[in-house]
Parts: structure tokens; C-alpha cells; sequence
């Protein structure tokens, strides 16, 4: 049988070769066709430039304005017209409908409130999505954050803004307090993060506030904008409600008959963020190529569920560089979501003292260490390794609670060392521990006093909970302890902004760095465009360097 055959990358192919549309005659400024003019030219990603052809030589080149012309008599025919780039035009433009976003760009939420009220304000105020950092505070610290973001944005109709629910299996009636906390308090957005199974919690969120308008269509009260980082994960989020669950919670009076009804048709998120290698919890999976496989299991489950709303797959994880964030959107990203970088900004939660810390990361500065949240569960976490020795010790915890049955098993030495890392004795630690847990979940202390093994894993958690508030706090005599939750794009940050304006501390303000990496993704953008339509686009137009930039 004859088999179909692929077209002959022949001369055809070849620049020169390129049809043209007819003559092209210069305005004020000739055609460009040496290095340093093209790149020159494809700096103006918001004006239409011309791809054009010289004819004596068959070279292409690029030109701004002048007009079209019927003959050949300017030496110079017009091949095509490359349209303007604007970098809010980057993402998915209904995914700032929905949101009431200018820009395709959110900061994700950093826990223990390094992404701080004043953080979602900026970004709210530019035009772009921000969540506050609710994950690991108290109760009433999530309240005085909301509190905080609702005085400053009062009366602003607007960009939405959002705040952080994570999971947090050790402590499931936080979370859900939490999540009818946001849903009284008419929080928009919700970032849900770290979730390995869908909690009631979470679920009661999204569907909180359904309801029809006129013509029957299904308006939305909640958003929910999950991160993920297994297809599995992301199944879950990317499909209606199971229904047992909403049932329960309709049986409990938290979701109406009507919201339960309406739950049928809509999936759990209707944003689905692909957390590649990232800062804090992440499985260092590659964003190409988990990107590529959410984006294909979310075209598998609209035709299967038949669904009237749209999911929409944003990128996160790695993106601290324009050339990350274009290749980002090249991959067909709703939007992106920065982490890392924002953790060196001003706005962020960090002391002084672990933002310059961050500065000075490279690439290869960062490592995995035992999350405190999750412990017992053997679950990892990537933080900065330069400057710190958190990461060692917090590893050498986790081996001594997967190796022994209890605090007393520990040998003398090992014992001894445990007093180092921990700054004090296990006894002040325990009683610490005690008050703590009194005051939060009492219950807690109650397993502990059953079960010497989880007594120890509450006395290692100490360290860790305690080590990322040093961090936060600045606590002078705990430096080499400070966990900072860091990913590799934090090092490629650093590399792209030396020598810049960005490259201080001090002048690191989060809406600053989103304006630059919008920007220079929209310019590498262009030159991918020009270099597509054969034109010798030289390796310069691919470089952009940050600068003081207005909305």
C-alpha cells in the first residue's frame, strides 16, 4: 500500500524563497536587513511590522510603515504583515474576562502569609490576580489578613483578588472553617493547593452561591483555581463534584438543593494551575511535559462529562525569566503564576534578611526537605540551600522518625545532636509543643500521649513550623536555620536581573517584575514571529533587559 508522503524541506522552505504580496515602498525610515536594524525593529511589539524581501539579494528583512505598492520599482517586495503584541494579549483573554484582569498573571499564595495583604492589593491594583498566603496561620490570623486586603480594595470594582485554602489532613477542621470563612467573607477566588483528594472543604467552596441568571446560564459565586502537579489531582478538580459528597453536604445544610442540582454541570475548578519544579511543595516535574499532559486530559474530560464551562490550564513553576514566561504562553497557557520570584519583593512576607538571602541564590542552590505539614506522610518540599543549613537537619529529623519508635530510642549522641538543631532541649520544646496544641486542637495531645511516635513527630514539626518563622521574622541568631521555600526559577531570576535596576533588593516591587517578564515575553514573542516567517533574527532580540515600567 502506498503510504501518505511528508513535503520536502527543499528549496521552497528556504527565506528567500518566501511569496510575495507585491512592492513595498519605505515611509520615513528604510527596511532593515543588517542584525543590529532587526533587532532594533522588534523591539515594537505594539506597532504591525512588515516582513519584507529585497530582491537583488532574496534576503528578508523587517520594515515599520511605508505602504504596498503594485510594482517592483523600490527593489523591495512586501511577504506579510506581522500584527502587534501586547503583553496582556499573551494568555487567554477569557481568563481575565472572568476575573476582571487586564493581565494574564498571578502571584500564587505563599504560605504562612509571605504572600501578604499588601501583596494581593498590588497586583489587584495593576490589573493582574493576587493570593494572600492563608495557608499555616491561625484562625484569626486569616481574618486580619482579609480584613486588611477588603479595607484597601473597599468600593473597587475590578480585578479580582484571592486567597489561599491548602489541605491540611492533620488539621481538617481548620480547613474547613476556613473555607466557610472565605465563603461568608465573599472571598472571589480561592487557590487550592497541596490537595492530593478533594476535601468537603474545598468542594463546599466551589459551590457555595450557584445559581441561573434569566436565561438559564449558570453563574458562579466562587472560583476556585486549583494547583496541581499529578493528572490525577487534576482529574478530580477538572470534573463535577462526586456526587455522595455534595449530598453530604447538602444533607448538612451547607449547599442547597438547588446548588446541588447545578453541581451536576459545572467542574470543581474551572482553573487548573500546572505546578512544574516549583518553591515549597512540588514534584520537580518538567513544565513541557506535565503541561502538555494536563492540557490533553482536560480536552478528554470536556468531551466526556459534556460540560457547559470552559477549564482553563494555566503554567506555574520555573517561570523567573521572559523566556520562561513566553515559552509558557507558546505551549497555549491560559495564564501564569509566579511563585519564587515574589518572595524577594518588597511586598513579601520575608524579613529583610531572607529576601537578600534569595538574591543570591543560583539555580542549583536549592534542595528537598520534609514538609511540616505533612511530615508523618514522608512529604518533601524544596527550599533554598545557600546560606541555610535547614535542609540537612530538617532531613536528618525525618531519618531518625522513619528509624525509631519514639524520642527515648534516640542514643545519647543522637540526643545531644538533637538538642543542637533544635537550639534547646526536647524537654522545652515538648512543652511548648503542649501549649501550642492546647490552645489549637487539644485532640492532638491526646494522640501524643497514646502514641510516643507521633509525640516525636510533633517535637520535629516545632523545628520545622518554627525554621520558616525565623525566616519571616528575621530571627538574628536562627540564620542558618531560616527555611525558605525556593525553586530553580529563583537562581535564573537573579542571572536575568544583574546588572539591572531589579538586581537590589530594594527595588524589587512585584508589580515591577511582572510589568518586566510581560514585557520581555511579549518581545521574545516577537522574535520567534519574525524568525517563523524566515527571517535571520539575531540571538540579541531574544535577550530583554528589566527596566522601570509604567501601567
Amino acid at each position: 500500500m502506498n503510504q501518505p508522503r511528508t513535503a520536502a524541506l527543499g528549496p521552497s522552505a528556504q527565506a528567500g524563497a518566501s511569496p510575495a504580496s507585491g512592492g513595498w515602498r519605505p515611509g520615513a525610515a528604510p527596511a532593515a536587513f543588517a542584525p543590529d536594524d532587526i533587532a532594533h525593529l522588534l523591539q515594537y511589539v505594539r506597532h504591525p511590522l512588515h516582513v519584507v524581501r529585497e530582491e537583488a539579494t532574496g534576503q528578508l528583512g523587517l520594515a515599520m510603515g511605508g505602504e504596498s505598492v503594485a510594482d517592483g520599482s523600490s527593489g523591495v517586495s512586501l511577504v506579510g504583515t506581522l500584527p502587534p503584541i501586547y503583553p496582556e494579549w499573551l494568555g487567554d483573554r477569557d481568563f481575565c474576562d472572568a476575573h476582571g484582569l487586564r493581565f494574564p498573571y498571578v502571584t500564587g499564595a505563599m504560605a504562612n502569609g509571605i504572600a501578604t495583604p499588601a501583596l494581593v492589593v498590588a497586583m489587584a491594583e495593576a490589573g493582574m490576580l493576587g493570593f494572600f498566603g492563608a495557608g499555616g496561620l491561625s484562625y484569626s490570623d486569616v481574618e486580619r489578613g482579609l480584613d486588611a486586603i477588603q479595607t484597601r480594595l473597599a468600593g473597587r470594582t475590578g480585578p479580582a483578588w484571592g486567597a489561599n485554602l491548602i489541605h491540611s489532613p492533620n488539621e481538617v477542621a481548620l480547613e474547613a472553617r476556613v473555607a466557610e470563612l472565605f465563603i461568608a467573607r465573599g472571598v472571589p477566588v480561592v487557590e487550592a493547593s497541596a490537595f492530593m483528594r478533594l476535601t468537603p472543604a474545598v468542594v463546599h467552596y466551589a459551590l457555595s452561591g450557584l445559581s441561573t441568571d434569566p436565561a438559564g446560564n449558570i453563574i458562579r459565586k466562587n472560583q476556585v483555581m486549583a494547583k496541581i502537579s499529578r493528572p490525577e489531582v487534576a482529574s478530580l478538580f477538572m470534573k463535577p463534584a462526586p456526587a455522595e459528597m455534595v449530598s453530604a453536604l447538602e444533607a448538612a445544610g451547607k449547599l442547597t438543593a438547588r446548588e446541588a442540582e447545578l453541581s451536576r454541570y459545572v467542574p470543581v475548578a474551572e482553573d487548573i494551575t500546572v505546578e512544574a519544579d516549583s518553591g515549597g511543595h512540588t514534584d520537580n516535574r518538567p513544565l513541557p511535559a506535565l503541561f502538555s499532559e494536563i492540557a490533553l486530559l482536560r480536552d478528554v474530560l470536556e468531551q466526556q462529562h459534556r460540560l457547559n464551562r470552559r477549564v482553563r490550564v494555566g503554567a506555574a513553576g520555573g517561570l523567573g525569566t521572559p523566556q520562561a514566561v513566553a515559552s509558557a504562553f507558546a505551549m497555549g497557557a491560559a495564564y501564569v503564576l509566579t511563585g519564587s520570584v515574589n518572595q524577594s519583593c518588597v511586598e513579601s512576607g520575608l524579613s529583610v534578611e531572607a529576601r537578600e538571602m534569595l538574591t543570591k541564590a543560583g539555580v542549583a542552590d536549592v534542595m528537598m526537605a520534609p514538609a511540616s505539614d505533612m511530615f508523618e506522610m514522608g512529604v518533601n518540599l524544596q527550599v533554598l540551600k545557600r546560606g541555610t543549613m535547614f535542609g540537612p537537619r530538617a532531613r536528618k529529623l525525618y531519618e531518625w522518625y522513619a528509624a525509631y519508635p519514639s524520642l527515648t530510642a534516640l542514643s545519647d549522641k543522637q540526643r545531644k545532636e538533637l538538642d543542637k538543631i533544635l537550639g534547646t532541649t526536647v524537654d522545652e520544646v515538648w512543652a511548648e509543643t503542649q501549649r501550642y496544641w492546647q490552645q489549637r486542637d487539644p485532640s492532638v495531645l491526646e494522640l501524643a500521649a497514646r502514641d510516643p511516635k507521633y509525640q516525636m513527630a510533633l517535637v520535629f514539626r516545632w523545628y520545622l513550623g518554627r525554621s520558616s518563622r525565623w525566616a519571616i521574622n528575621g530571627e538574628p541568631g536562627r540564620v542558618l536555620d531560616y527555611q525558605i521555600w525556593c525553586g530553580p526559577s529563583m537562581g535564573a531570576f537573579n542571572s536575568w536581573v544583574a546588572g539591572s535596576y531589579l538586581e537590589q533588593c530594594e527595588h524589587r516591587e512585584a508589580v515591577q517584575v511582572a510589568l518586566n517578564l510581560l514585557e520581555g515575553a511579549a518581545r521574545i514573542s516577537r522574535a520567534q514571529q519574525a524568525r517563523n516567517c524566515g527571517v535571520p533574527v539575531p540571538t540579541t532580540a531574544f535577550r530583554y533587559i528589566p527596566r522601570p515600567l509604567s501601567l
